[in-house]
């Protein structure tokens, strides 16, 4: 016998076809109970797509601490042989909920380790770098790459007008016109932390770090001809790859380094090190391997584990904290802030954001979808003198760092060869190889052609001939000879 069909409360309903009816021809009755419950929960079945990253997907996995980073931090979850669950979402940065996965993007690349400690979240792309530094132009950023409220449409204008008016963003660009634009599948690409997070061993010792999640399956890319072709075959084709390959037991997985940094190195370094627009080159801080990283279960439901799924950087554990970069101090009020929006202010008592290993016990109380208490004993206040929960004296020194602590509206501090220009002309020269070089120009060239401006086309040159003089020279020629076709 199949299972009888109920209401949401558990009551048994009388028919999945037919609604209640005053005769086969008559008026619908509004005292259905569930057709009025059907309905009404069919309306609110989606909740709002995320502002940015709306499209993307992920799996399930589990990370294994193989190194020895001890002397650096005390995090449970990256001590010798530690092991933890983790939840990896992969995503899109600037395509709605429907766009083809293969467009020319930034990837999102953002892991969260149910630790034994707490939930500890990596959000980050497969670029080490942003286009931006400052957390004010983030919305500003994001509206450029979106669509003008007028026809709604995505404008190259914009998106070149923002770019050639904030040199810090040349250095992330040329990775998204570069190959790495175009990942073949989530599986075959890298992933960062992008920023600089502070890590502390047990004795107190601070240290700045930068995450580097690198495939094991390899990186590779394809071009942009093939890219359109799987966008108008397969819309889904990165989630798709992504579940048929854990679902054959084809389980892809990440080795994770970082990069550590002396703390008192970071005041003399050459750049900046809190920029978000610049990368520590390997030379100077070499990577460590911390453990590895692999996904084996795919989501048992898409909507309740993955599009409910809320990452944020200001989820840390003991011996890992955040830097003075300023990217990542907006972050840790904007994420947290945009999931209690999007999903709703108790998100974190949602299965798939509740940690798993460590106990819950604070002083919030109520709100909507509310389905986890204290019990009738715990107060809901402190200080108080009923033992209640207490906060700890090992996370009093958490989220500091030394600062003379003026209030400024400036730039970050410059160090001696920090340049908008000088790490994406390195990139371009020094990292593409020929071939690259020459996928580089032709996506340019497509670029520059798209622009109707002619200021905004003439910034474009400028622009790349800062990053490179000769491909400055090269775009002006390339462009000028398609439009003269």
């Amino acid at each position: 016998m199949s299972e009888i069909t109920t209401t949401q409360t558990g009551t048994p309903v009388a028919s999945d076809e037919h609604s209640l009816t005053a005769g086969p021809n008559g008026a619908t009755a509004l005292h259905d109970r569930y057709l009025v419950e059907k309905l009404a929960q069919f309306a609110r079945e989606r909740i709002p797509e995320r502002v940015v990253h709306a499209k993307g997907g992920g799996a399930f996995g589990t990370f294994e601490t193989t190194g020895d980073v001890s002397a650096y931090t005390r995090a449970a979850v990256f001590q010798p042989g530690a092991t933890s669950e983790t939840l990896q979402r992969f995503s899109s940065v600037a395509g709605e909920q429907g766009s083809p996965d293969t467009w020319r993007d930034v990837r999102g690349f953002s892991v969260k380790f149910y630790t034994t400690e707490g939930n500890y979240d990596i959000v980050g792309n497969n670029t080490p770098v942003f286009f931006i530094r400052d957390g004010i132009k983030f919305p500003d950023f994001i509206h450029s790459q979106k669509r003008l409220p007028g026809s709604g449409l995505r404008d190259a204008d914009m998106q070149w007008d923002f770019w050639t008016l904030s040199p810090e963003s040349a250095h992330q660009v040329t990775y998204l016109m570069g190959d790495r634009g175009l990942p073949r599948s989530w599986r075959e690409m890298p992933g960062f932390g992008s920023h600089t997070y502070q890590w502390i061993n047990a004795a107190g010792e601070r240290f700045w770090v930068k995450y580097h999640f690198t495939s094991n399956q390899g990186n590779i890319e394809i071009d942009a001809a093939e890219a359109e072709i799987i966008a108008g075959a397969d819309a889904d084709h990165y989630r798709r790859d992504l579940h048929d390959a854990i679902e054959a037991g084809n389980f892809p997985s990440w080795d994770l380094h970082v990069q550590v940094m002396p703390y008192d190195d970071a005041k003399n370094y050459r750049f900046n090190p809190f920029d978000l627009t610049k990368v520590w080159p390997h030379a100077d801080y070499p990577l460590i391997k911390v453990g590895t990283h692999t996904l084996n279960r795919n989501p048992q439901n898409f909507f309740a584990e993955i599009e409910q799924a809320a990452f944020s950087p200001a989820n840390t554990v003991p011996g890992i904290d955040i830097s003075p970069d300023k990217m990542l101090m907006a972050r840790v009020f904007s994420y947290p802030d945009a999931q209690r929006y999007r999903v709703g202010t108790n998100y974190n008592q949602i299965p798939v954001n509740a940690p798993h290993a460590a106990p819950v016990h604070n002083y919030s109380q109520d709100g909507a979808q509310r389905h986890g208490f204290n019990s009738p004993s715990t107060p809901v206040y402190a200080p108080n003198s009923v033992g209640g929960p207490a906060a700890s004296v090992e996370a009093a020194g958490m989220g500091s760092w030394e600062s003379d602590g003026e209030l400024v509206r400036a730039a970050a501090t410059l160090h001696s060869e920090d340049s908008d220009f000088g790490q994406p002309g390195t990139l371009y020269r020094e990292v593409f190889d020929d071939s690259a070089k020459a996928r580089f120009v032709d996506t340019l060239t497509g670029q520059g052609c798209s622009i109707t401006v002619e200021a905004i086309r003439e910034r474009f040159f400028q622009y790349w001939t800062n990053v490179d003089a000769e491909l400055g020279a090269t775009l002006r020629v390339t462009v000028a000879a398609v439009l003269a076709a």
